[in-house]
């Protein structure tokens, strides 16, 4: 190649690059912009939540979309918990959330566990059912589920609100896909010291597995606050009410004839509380194969 040559060659690729670089940047920036409007699309009813609950109910049948109150007020969640049975709803979503996330994060460690490790006949047969009830829709399952907890003496009682929720499938399916990645030499150097099978779950495997069971915790928690079906064909009493019962009750306006826009968005905005801290606390811990594992 000549020196000519060269110096042509030089400014054509250096115009290539510049105009790569822009395309570039304008790609990214359109992308951002189609991640900022699905963003607020997908926060704008909770902005208008927030707000309405907030608002008189005057202000809140006039403009039930603003995200600005005429005049702000308190008044819909003094009520909220002054005049109604909404503390009683949230110590008792709160009493069973915690047995229910206690007890999966627990039974499902300890089922995948034997799915993944250990060896006993029909451990295939047993997966291949836990595949299938997690392809069965849960609504499938509400009137067998409610001759159950009925024949038992369970119905209308915390064990029959809790124990139906113990464990679940999806969870039992999470933690042994975990526990499969992590090496097997880690079990057998900890056989050769001597630990037994129970030691060597307890004290080896789940702390290495510390991702998946946050995970657990996560799902476990937010699928029990938020549960109703299980609620409605478990229980009929009004002192066992869950918040999902409650506000369905408030939505269908149980305290009274006006619409009382303000007062049931804000039990959803209460509702919503513990469920978007848990998440924000341990989103970035959320199940990572690779954590705990080593390299054989």
């Amino acid at each position: 190649m000549t020196a000519t040559t060269a110096s042509t060659a030089r400014p054509v690729a250096q115009a290539t690059g510049r105009r790569r670089r822009r395309s570039l940047r304008f790609g990214a920036l359109g992308l951002y912009l189609l991640l900022i409007v699905i963003a607020i699309v997908y926060v704008f009813p909770f902005l208008i939540e927030v707000a309405t609950s907030f608002k008189t109910e005057s202000d809140a049948s006039a403009d039930p979309l603003g995200l600005v109150p005429p005049s702000w007020t308190a008044l819909a969640y003094r009520q909220l918990f002054v005049q109604s049975d909404f503390p009683l709803w949230f110590a008792n979503s709160g009493i069973v959330t915690i047995a229910v996330t206690i007890g999966r994060t627990l039974f499902d460690s300890a089922a995948g566990y034997a799915l993944a490790r250990l060896e006993f006949r029909g451990r295939n047969a047993l997966y291949a059912g836990l595949i299938a009830v997690m392809a069965v829709p849960g609504v499938v399952l509400l009137i067998p589920k409610f001759l159950v907890i009925n024949q038992l003496g369970m119905f209308d009682s915390y064990s029959g609100m809790i124990i139906p929720l113990i464990a679940d499938a999806a969870g039992v399916f999470i933690m042994k896909n975990f526990f499969e990645s992590i090496p097997v030499a880690v079990e057998e150097a900890a056989r050769l010291d001597g630990a037994s099978t129970v030691r060597l779950f307890w004290s080896v495997i789940l702390p290495m597995s510390r991702p998946a069971l946050i995970t657990i915790v996560i799902l476990s928690f937010q699928g029990s606050w938020n549960e109703l079906s299980h609620f409605i064909v478990s229980t009929s009493s009004p002192q066992l009410d869950t918040l999902t019962k409650g506000v369905a009750s408030l939505a269908a306006g149980a305290l009274g004839k006006a619409n009382q826009y303000p007062r049931h968005l804000a039990a959803a905005a209460v509702m919503t509380i513990p469920v978007a801290v848990l998440f924000i606390l341990f989103q970035r811990r959320i199940t990572n194969t690779a954590s705990g594992a080593v390299k054989e």
